[in-house]
Parts: structure tokens; C-alpha cells; sequence
């Protein structure tokens, strides 16, 4: 046994840099380390190529090990889910690995557990993807299935029953957790049900019901064309072996004429108001603050990537440090701005213990008042050591760097995208700071979502007076008191 801790204590002594534990005595513990330099990033080159049908390749090089990642990203989602059938375009990816014209669901696993290989489709608000992770002894057998999977998909009418199933039992499962129930009536709040951000990515019980095969197929022929899709390629591989390989594979892959999206503008923000939805017996208060955001599209993001760090996007933020660490209200209180395509919402959340609910909901709105102000050298100069610093660990291995890619080829960023974000992000100012905080965050004129229980919490958030306190069911929807 002491052989043994006396390894494990060398072997921490040399992963810190230090040989002796003598050196490690000379380190001052009654400080904080600094910070390092901001890191210089520059990724292998991102090669692309264009098949004759308009599929996109975005390949890069990485050799160290003999494995590769494969995403096709077809560059639609759930947002172009038709009226009354929201949820489509994720059950349609969930269905691509359970069947094509030439092999069974469960061929499809053992097929993949023989390879060794990894496979996964899914689907977000802006873009449907197919993954492949497999070693290179195995590309060709691997890529067959890749492609089986993505350009033949037989959607089965048992898989689709049980996926269905399974689908609906975890949306009624969603009723019983107050986060989720935040989650949804926060969105349809922000965004009416007319506007595809109101509803859940995965659906409601009604429109999964009302989805049919024949729909998941006619999501299928309209979107899964090639001139709506890239492939990225990350691995032991070269784009001359990429390129032939998909043209063997893809190369018939007929064009198509994709519909744009066409959805109503939110409504107009009103004043502040809390919108209270009773949890009878909830032990904590869920909480989503905030207002409609920015499209990724915005000139704005570094700038509000570095205010929301400050606010609620590290450990270290201002609201995690308020109502975690000064006050003790929850486990964990943050703040995000989800940018797609449109403009996606701004939320501050958390979920508070119950007896202090009023007191959180005071010390939100007063970071939130507080990051309008000029915002000290020495925390700006934190967070963005923060964001530079954590971004080399996103690249550390194929899987990472192919998903990292992702936005890129969704939002056309430019290639060189990650070798410039330390320099972005260096370049934001104070005042830049405090110019998007004081234009995208306004205290007079936010959504208080709060989910809990009614009877223990109303009066005191009333006390408050934030704002008018009203009363909504758990989609959102007003009811009568």
C-alpha cells in the first residue's frame, strides 16, 4: 500500500511540474495562481471540397491517432417542424438508426458493435446530424453503414411505434420536474405559440401523436438532399482519400429544392412580469429570467460572450458567486444567451430552495441591474483569460474538434473562425462590455418564469413588487385563479 500511494504521489508531483514535495512546499497557498497568457491557437487547416450534387466536405488532417469522425450536417431542424406537428424533426433523427431499405434496426447495432465504431443521429433547432466515430482499419465498412444510414433510412412502422412510445412517456415524465416545466412555459411566454421557438424541440403529447411515417419520410425527401448538407471529416486521413471515398458513396445523391422557414415575429416585449405556475409541494423554486436575444448572425457575440461570462457563464460569474456562494440560495445560478439562426432567448436561471425564493429572486434582478455598469479591468481581463484559456481543451481530440465545426458549417463562420478567438475576444473593451449589457439586458422589461410552490411563494414574490405577479398552467398558457 505505501508503494503504491508513493507512486500515485509522484506521479501528481510530475503531472503539476514539480519533482519533489519539497518544491511543492515553496508555492504560496495564501494566494490564488495567476493566470498564464492568453494561448496561442492555431488549428490544423480546414481543406474543402464540393461534390458535383453540391455536398460540401470539410476535412482536417489529424494523425495522431488512427481514428476518424464523420458529421453530416443536413442544415435543417426542428424549426421548420410544421403547425401542429412540432417534434418531427427530432423523432425523424431519431429514426435514421433504426432501419434502412437493406438493414434492420438491429443489424444496424451489430454491425456497429462488430466495427467498433460509434454511431449517433440527432437533431437541433437549425440543423439535423449523423455521426460516425470509427477506428481507420475499418473506414470502408464503417463509411457503408455511414452512408446506408443517411441516404437510405426505411423509417419502420414498429420502430417508429415504440420510438413513439417511448417519446410520449417522457413528455408525460416532463410534467413531474419543475425544470422542464420552467424550460417550456418560459419559451412559449417569450416567443407565442404561433412562433417555432414557443414550443419543445421534442414536441408536445398532441403533435407526437399526430405524427405519421409518411411524415417522417416527406421530412426526409424535402431536407436530406446534398446541396442542404456537409460533410465534416476529421482524422487519419487526407482530403484526395476523403474525396474519393464520399464520391463513391454520395456522389448519386440527388439534389433538391429546399423551403426556406417562414414563421411570425415574436411578440413585443411588455413590462417586467413574474408569471408564477403552481407546483403544489416543490421543495425549490425553478427560475428563468430574461428576455428574446440575438441571432448567432450578430456583430455583437464576442462582446456578449464576455459579458455573459461575467454574468453567468463561469463558476466564478457574478450570479453563481451571489445566490451560490454569498447567500446559499441554490447549487448553481447561471446565464446564457442561445443563439441560432433567429434570435434565440437570453435566460438567468436557477433553481432556489423554496423558503427563499423572493430573497433570489431580489439579488437576480440586482446583477442584473449591476452588469449595465462599467464592469472593472481586473474581472473583464478574468473572464476573458477564462474563455481563452478553456479553449485549446475543446480541441483535443477528433471527436471534439468535429463537433466544434458544427457552427461553422450551420452559420457559415469563417474557416479561420477558432485561430481568431483569442484576439476577439482580447479586443473587447469595458465599454463594449457595457454598451451590449445596457442594449440586450433591460431589467424594465424581462419574463420572470418561476416554477413552485404557489401557496408558500406567492406572497412574498408580490412583496418584491418586481412586477405584477400573474398565474399560468405548466405550458405557459393563462388560467383562471
Amino acid at each position: 500500500m505505501r508503494v503504491r500511494q508513493a507512486y500515485i504521489g509522484a506521479a501528481l508531483f510530475a503531472l503539476a511540474g514539480l519533482s519533489s514535495f519539497s518544491e511543492a512546499q515553496t508555492f504560496d497557498r495564501s494566494k490564488p495562481p495567476t493566470l498564464g497568457p492568453p494561448p496561442k491557437v492555431s488549428l490544423p487547416p480546414i481543406v474543402t471540397r464540393e461534390l458535383p450534387n453540391g455536398l460540401k466536405l470539410m476535412i482536417v488532417e489529424h494523425h495522431e491517432l488512427p481514428v476518424a469522425d464523420f458529421i453530416l450536417v443536413v442544415e435543417s431542424g426542428g424549426t421548420i417542424d410544421p403547425t401542429g406537428k412540432t417534434g418531427l424533426a427530432n423523432l425523424a433523427a431519431a429514426m435514421l438508426t433504426e432501419g434502412t431499405t437493406t438493414r434492420t434496426s438491429l443489424e444496424i447495432s451489430d454491425q456497429a458493435a462488430f466495427l467498433g465504431v460509434g454511431l449517433n443521429a440527432s437533431s437541433s433547432w437549425d440543423a439535423t446530424t449523423v455521426s460516425l466515430h470509427t477506428p481507420t482499419s475499418q473506414l470502408d465498412s464503417a463509411l457503408a453503414l455511414f452512408a446506408d444510414i443517411a441516404l437510405n433510412p426505411a423509417f419502420p412502422q414498429t420502430e417508429f411505434e415504440r420510438i413513439r412510445k417511448d417519446r410520449l412517456t417522457s413528455l408525460i415524465q416532463l410534467k413531474d420536474r419543475p425544470t422542464a416545466i420552467a424550460n417550456q412555459a418560459y419559451a412559449a411566454i417569450l416567443y407565442g405559440s404561433r412562433h417555432p421557438y414557443g414550443q419543445q424541440l421534442i414536441g408536445s403529447e398532441a403533435s407526437v401523436n399526430a405524427l405519421s411515417v409518411p411524415d417522417l419520410q416527406s421530412f426526409y425527401r424535402t431536407n436530406f438532399v446534398p446541396n442542404n448538407s456537409t460533410l465534416i471529416v476529421v482524422g487519419d486521413v487526407t482530403p484526395a482519400q476523403v474525396e474519393a471515398k464520399i464520391q463513391a458513396l454520395f456522389g448519386t445523391w440527388q439534389r433538391g429544392v429546399v423551403p426556406q422557414p417562414t414563421f411570425t415575429e415574436p411578440p413585443r416585449a411588455g413590462t417586467t412580469t413574474v408569471y408564477l405556475i403552481d407546483k403544489p409541494g416543490a421543495p425549490q423554486s425553478s427560475f428563468r429570467i430574461g428576455s428574446i436575444g440575438v441571432p448567432r448572425s450578430t456583430r455583437d457575440y464576442f462582446a456578449l460572450s464576455v459579458l455573459n461570462t461575467i454574468l453567468g457563464g463561469s463558476f466564478t460569474s457574478r450570479l453563481m458567486q451571489n445566490l451560490r456562494e454569498t447567500h446559499g440560495y441554490t447549487y448553481g445560478a447561471r446565464s446564457a444567451f442561445e443563439m441560432r439562426r433567429a434570435a434565440g432567448p437570453f435566460t438567468a436561471s436557477a433553481e432556489v430552495v423554496r423558503e427563499k425564493t423572493d430573497s433570489a429572486l431580489v439579488e437576480f434582478m440586482k446583477e442584473l441591474n449591476a452588469i449595465r455598469e462599467a464592469v472593472p479591468a481586473e474581472e473583464l481581463s478574468k473572464a476573458k483569460r477564462y474563455m481563452q484559456l478553456g479553449l485549446p481543451g475543446d480541441f483535443e481530440t477528433t471527436q471534439q474538434i468535429a463537433n466544434a465545426l458544427i457552427p461553422v458549417a450551420v452559420y457559415d463562420l469563417p474557416l479561420d473562425y477558432y485561430n481568431n478567438y483569442v484576439q476577439n475576444i482580447e479586443a473587447i473593451t469595458p465599454a463594449e462590455v457595457q454598451r451590449v449589457a445596457r442594449q440586450y439586458i433591460n431589467p424594465s422589461s424581462l419574463a420572470i418564469v418561476i416554477v413552485g410552490d404557489r401557496k408558500s411563494i406567492e406572497a412574498g414574490l408580490k412583496a418584491v413588487k418586481t412586477g405584477p405577479v400573474v398565474i399560468r398552467d405548466f405550458f405557459g398558457q393563462p388560467i383562471t385563479q
